[in-house]
C-alpha cells in the first residue's frame, strides 16, 4: 500500500476523524468507520502519520518516492506492471454499475 508521510500537526481531518485500531504494539491504522476504507499508519512514538494514497481524491498528484518494507516483499511484485491490464468494468459486463461509495472530500 502506497503511503504519504506528514507531521501530525500540519494533518487536519475534514470529515469527521477516522477510527483507529492498534495494529500492533508500536503502531495504529486508521480507517473510515463507514466505508472501511484504510486511511492511516502511525508508529506511537513519532510525530509523524502517513495517509494511504489510495483514499486521496488526486492519488496521481502524490507519487512515491521511496519503499520501505522491503525485506518482506513477495518475489512478484515487481512483475505486476508487466502484467495483461484491464478495466474492472471487464469483470462484470455491460450494465453493472461500479460506481464507488467511498465519499471524496469535497460536497457531491
Amino acid at each position: 500500500m502506497a503511503f504519504a508521510g506528514v507531521p501530525m500537526a500540519d494533518l487536519d481531518w475534514t470529515r469527521g476523524s477516522p477510527k483507529v485500531f492498534a495494529s500492533s504494539a508500536i503502531a495504529e491504522r486508521g480507517f473510515c468507520a463507514d466505508c472501511g476504507t484504510p486511511l492511516t499508519y502511525r508508529i506511537l512514538v513519532r510525530d509523524r502519520i502517513s495517509i494511504t494514497l489510495g483514499s486521496l481524491d488526486c492519488p496521481s498528484d502524490v507519487p512515491p518516492r521511496m519503499q520501505y518494507g522491503v525485506e518482506s516483499k513477495v518475489p512478484w511484485i515487481d512483475a505486476i506492471a508487466g502484467l495483461p491490464q484491464r478495466e474492472i468494468a471487464g469483470l462484470f459486463g455491460p450494465g453493472v454499475n461500479v460506481e464507488s461509495r467511498q465519499h471524496p472530500d469535497h460536497d457531491t
